[in-house]
């Protein structure tokens, strides 16, 4: 019931954060369709018009992907700097939940809203290319929920240095070039990326969206990669982030900004 109630209120905030500030949330969906734009209308003009259509959709997928792990791999580290920043921090540490769990109903709130934002950028995205992408839910849904699992891993870890040094607002803007590189360089031009987070998810679901494949088309080899890498993620970031709680703690740094 304590889960619940925690997720239920911070689905409250991030809707009550969407509308107050609108014209922020407006114009961070007008920044990454206009990125699209530049995207799809630069294949048109520069890239060969016989593969034109499967680039499109290439771009499609591989940005879709792209604002996704932005959002949820950077999420708790924003969240911890924003804490800071007000002075609040020190507040959800009092919290009987423990500061874990209240991030985590906070990045799970945050991701619900932002797949919302992500469905309706894929549809405009396809309207404005002209081109449709299979969306088989009933494939893509545990693929999905398995590569977030693992971004919720690296948020943690993120947030944890955050915890720490407190100001990682540059490495944060840096890390949107990183989840790009794991989202548009294809599994196949470098196979050593299977292990890193979501790669092997996106490669799935780009798989499932362009070449119409179904869940059974894929072997257990790649659904065991797909949960090895939620669980090895997940864990890793929530020892990170405790490791570094701990961390700050000794130094008496939790608190300062």
């Amino acid at each position: 019931m304590k889960w619940l109630n925690l997720f239920k209120v911070n689905i409250k905030r991030e809707v009550i954060l969407l509308k107050r500030y609108l014209p922020n949330t407006i114009s961070m969906i007008l920044t990454f369709y206009i990125i699209f734009l530049g995207m799809f209308f630069g294949i048109q003009v520069v890239g060969d018009p016989g593969s034109a259509e499967m680039n499109t959709q290439y771009v499609i997928v591989n940005y879709i992907f792209w604002y996704l792990s932005m959002a949820v791999m950077a999420g708790i580290g924003w969240t911890v700097q924003n804490e800071v920043t007000l002075g609040t921090l020190e507040q959800i540490y009092m919290s009987p939940l423990g500061a874990w769990r209240i991030f985590l109903a906070r990045i799970i709130s945050s991701t619900v809203v932002e797949m919302i934002t992500m469905t309706i950028m894929l549809f405009v995205s396809m309207l404005t290319a002209g081109t449709w992408l299979n969306i088989d839910i009933i494939a893509i849904l545990p693929i999905l929920i398995l590569m977030i699992v693992s971004m919720l891993g690296v948020s943690f870890m993120i947030a944890g240095a955050a915890v720490i040094f407190k100001q990682i607002g540059s490495f944060l803007q840096i890390s949107q070039f990183i989840f790009a590189g794991l989202t548009f360089v294809p599994l196949s031009t470098a196979p050593f990326l299977e292990f890193a987070p979501i790669v092997k998810g996106v490669d799935m679901v780009r798989q499932i969206m362009i070449f119409d494949y179904s869940w059974t088309d894929f072997t257990v080899v790649d659904y065991s990669s797909l949960i090895l890498n939620a669980i090895l993620y997940f864990a890793l970031g929530i020892f990170v982030f405790f490791r570094c709680e701990r961390v700050a703690m000794e130094k008496g740094v939790l608190g300062q900004h």
